[in-house]
């Protein structure tokens, strides 16, 4: 009997180790997902702005936890997920909303978007002389 009640405890400790790290695995994808969404929207606007030979812009909401792409509607962040946006001050429309813009060169005012869930962190990088878009690990990897 007391061996029985052993392998029972054993095995809800497994699972429960289990569950704990599914759900910590579930944030971190939903985090990816999330950075590699961001990077092909802000991507897309600066291929917009070549091909247009128009400037366009990335709009960000912090507060709402969305952003838009020229041309596109309005993207909606998964819940759990935090936003907070790095620009230049002649981006910035309010404390809470900002943007990124794309000359017709390709080149940008350049900016840095941090997208966090809880310890996680992603930073999308965009460079303002080539307009580049990186996605990198917020621990620096």
């Amino acid at each position: 009997m007391i061996e029985m009640l052993v392998v029972i405890t054993l095995v809800a400790l497994v699972l429960s180790v289990i569950a704990v790290r599914a759900g910590t695995s579930l944030e971190g994808v939903r985090l990816s997902r999330a950075g590699h969404d961001l990077v092909a929207a802000l991507r897309y606007t600066r291929g917009q702005a070549i091909v247009t030979g128009e400037m366009q812009r990335l709009h960000l909401d912090v507060e709402a936890r969305t952003y838009r792409a020229a041309n596109r509607p309005v993207q909606q962040l998964p819940r759990g997920l935090k936003l907070s946006l790095l620009t230049a001050a002649s981006e910035q429309t309010d404390a809470s909303t900002g943007a990124i813009r794309f000359y017709p060169d390709g080149s940008s005012t350049g900016g840095r978007v941090k997208l966090t869930a809880g310890e996680r962190e992603w930073r999308v990088e965009v460079a303002w002389l080539t307009g580049e878009v990186r996605l990198v690990p917020g621990d620096g990897r």
